[in-house]
């Protein structure tokens, strides 16, 4: 099917509402757009430099932390949360009462990424995975009692208060596990000759569209995204996420889904979803230079100073890459040292201005590895 002749479904009536029930996906689909393949040269470019790099940065699963971290929040952020990863990096006890809700859902992202990159070596990216992870998402939050890990059994609708001032209605519950059944299929579907990039774009749209679930769609459909890429190992390690381009475009992000859905235009989403694949690898790509030039510059530059301490201070400075927010006996913990000795060497660290003290307090202080952390907050 040439993308441009999609007919992404139709509009039926139930009780006192209208719901959009979605075309079946599992079929070819090709474009004449020069666009798309102009996208498409574009992002095998980014994506080969991100791959390039994740195999020659040091360590690279520390920094997979952090971009995951950085995921967490943003996807986290378009729901409505407002957690910053200065906060999900504290412990939970650290974070004011009224906001550990919102710090509880953006480590259950991180969580439930984890947990689905880690069952990919025993399960195909499926319905059975994804109820698996919906499940993870939604422990001890604010969505715990709507059937997490089932599909639901009940209508649900897209803005506004109820089902008569909804933006958009997504298909009849009934619909939900043939629909889900036929995006199963398209996922992992080896005899279409679809690529990656479009497929996981259309893919996207399609869960988005379909909702599957009462709670955590918007969240697990863009964690689909980077599944589905590190499951058909179009990026090698899982450092390309969409939620930073989706949250700083967020009008243009739900305009361009309601707009195959009412002009059938997928080919405008498909377009919208490249560019933000071109985007996002670059500035991963950009950030992990960042990163390996603060590194090289701060074990080359400052810690080298430090004399005596110098292999305590190159152990810390591996574990604040990892954990950029610390208190001392974190420290003293981490590198089985005395937290006298710990308290010493993260003042070294304040000398250096590679730490700051946050809190101004003589107890329970904690200190931040700021120049690190707004790598990933800024970029």
């Amino acid at each position: 099917m040439d993308i441009k002749d999609f007919i992404a479904g139709q509009w039926k009536t139930g009780y006192q509402y209208k719901y959009f029930s979605p075309s079946l996906i599992d079929h070819e689909f090709y474009w004449t757009e020069p666009k798309i393949n102009h996208l498409l040269e574009q992002s095998a470019l980014k994506l080969g430099e991100l791959n390039a790099l994740a195999y020659l940065v040091p360590n690279v699963d520390i920094f997979i932390k952090m971009h995951l971290l950085k995921e967490a929040v943003l996807s986290s952020r378009i729901e409505g949360t407002q957690t910053h990863i200065a906060e999900a990096l504290q412990d939970k006890r650290e974070i004011e009462p009224e906001r550990r809700d919102d710090w509880q859902e953006v480590n259950n992202y991180v969580n439930a990424i984890n947990f689905a990159i880690e069952q990919l070596n025993n399960l195909p990216l499926s319905n059975r995975l994804l109820r698996q992870t919906h499940t993870v998402l939604l422990t001890q939050v604010r969505g715990e009692t709507k059937t997490p890990g089932e599909f639901r059994n009940s209508q649900n609708w897209i803005g506004g208060a109820s089902l008569k001032d909804a933006v958009f209605i997504p298909p009849i519950h009934h619909e939900v596990v043939e629909l889900m059944s036929d995006l199963e299929k398209f996922l992992n579907n080896e005899s279409l000759y679809v690529p990656h990039l479009i497929k996981i774009a259309i893919a996207h749209y399609q869960f988005e569209t379909i909702h599957p679930f009462l709670d955590g769609n918007g969240r697990l459909g863009r964690l689909l995204i980077t599944l589905y890429l590190v499951s058909n190992r179009v990026i090698n390690k899982p450092l390309l996420y969409l939620s930073a381009f989706f949250e700083r475009n967020k009008s243009l992000y739900y305009d361009n889904l309601m707009i195959v859905r009412e002009k059938n235009n997928l080919l405008h989403w498909i377009i919208f979803f490249l560019t933000a694949i071109v985007e996002s690898a670059g500035k991963s790509a950009h950030t992990l230079h960042q990163v390996l030039s603060l590194k090289e510059q701060v074990e080359n530059e400052k810690i080298v100073t430090l004399g005596r301490k110098l292999y305590n201070a190159q152990q810390f400075h591996k574990f604040l890459l990892e954990q950029p927010i610390v208190k001392i006996q974190q420290v003293a913990d981490k590198l089985k040292i005395t937290p006298k000795a710990a308290n010493a060497l993260v003042t070294d660290f304040m000398k250096l201005s590679i730490l700051r003290e946050a809190t101004g307090y003589q107890r329970n202080r904690i200190f931040i590895y700021q120049e690190y952390l707004d790598l990933f907050e800024t970029s």
